[in-house]
């Protein structure tokens, strides 16, 4: 006999399932606090396949993604060794989901929409330069001003700045892959735009946290996790997020090596 919950409790039950998932993202990633951390995380994705047996395997499928993830330490490192492990856990993490629910679980949630064929509209092109501009005299306070810069390793020459560079683009695309186009179109199947962003949200700012963003950063990155969304269920690109995310990321390419050496890169009027 399957035991099945009452009309009334199915839906907070689907949501308790969800944030448990995208709870245990805080303690993975953010308190850092291993195994203990696994709990919430197969407790929500035990729930999510006891109340809607769709919802469970999606879960699951986000739930193996930041398991891959949460095989490596997200400390910045510019080594061979700290850039290869990087690649394999970021790239499993994308790969690994979309394979099983591409070939296992024979859905198509899961989709890089690049070549969507709609023009960028002129309000998209106004937002690009304003995201340049909003980086340019908010991000040097946050880095400069907190700190948040010596989070990242010590440029140690040319070869690390490069290093640096291909780096924060690398985990800039990846973010929109996983976090946008596995975490927030997952969700986006079983909940209103609102709740799955909020939910991916979570992860996306964990995940930065343990890579980074700390001191007051959330500040900046839970708005920035939060459009990302409302942008992608808007404009169905990931071309277009892609664009705005390495923008924002090219302006913190430059605070960080200016913070590390502050002849290079030395425009910021607003750094403290």
């Amino acid at each position: 006999m399957t035991l099945t919950l009452p009309a009334p409790l199915l839906g907070p039950a689907r949501l308790t399932a969800a944030f448990l998932v995208s709870a245990s993202a805080i303690l993975l990633f953010a308190i850092h606090i291993r195994p203990i951390a696994y709990l919430p995380l197969v407790l929500g994705i035990a729930l999510g396949l006891w109340a809607d047996r769709a919802l469970g395997r999606d879960l699951a499928l986000i739930g193996v993604g930041m398991g891959i993830i949460s095989l490596i330490s997200l400390k910045a490192d510019l080594s061979d060794a700290g850039m290869l492990r990087f690649t394999l856990a970021l790239g499993g993490s994308v790969l690994v989901p979309w394979a099983l629910s591409r070939f296992v679980f024979k859905q198509d949630t899961i989709r890089f929409p690049v070549a969507t064929g709609q023009r960028w509209t002129r309000g998209q092109w106004v937002y690009l330069a304003l995201v340049v501009l909003i980086g340019y005299l908010v991000l040097p306070f946050y880095f400069l001003g907190s700190g948040a810069y010596l989070n990242w390793p010590d440029l140690d020459g040319t070869q690390d700045i490069w290093r640096l560079f291909v780096g924060v683009n690398a985990v800039g695309i990846w973010d929109e892959l996983f976090f946008i186009c596995v975490v927030f179109a997952l969700y986006c199947k079983h909940f209103p735009m609102w709740q799955a962003n909020v939910l991916q949200s979570m992860i996306f700012v964990s995940f930065l946290w343990e890579l980074g963003y700390r001191e007051w950063g959330p500040l900046l990155t839970v708005p920035f996790a939060l459009v990302q969304g409302w942008i992608f269920a808007k404009f169905k690109s990931l071309s277009y997020v892609v664009a705005v995310h390495l923008l924002f990321d090219a302006v913190v390419f430059a605070v960080l090596v200016h913070g590390h050496h502050p002849e290079l890169f030395d425009i910021f009027v607003t750094a403290p």
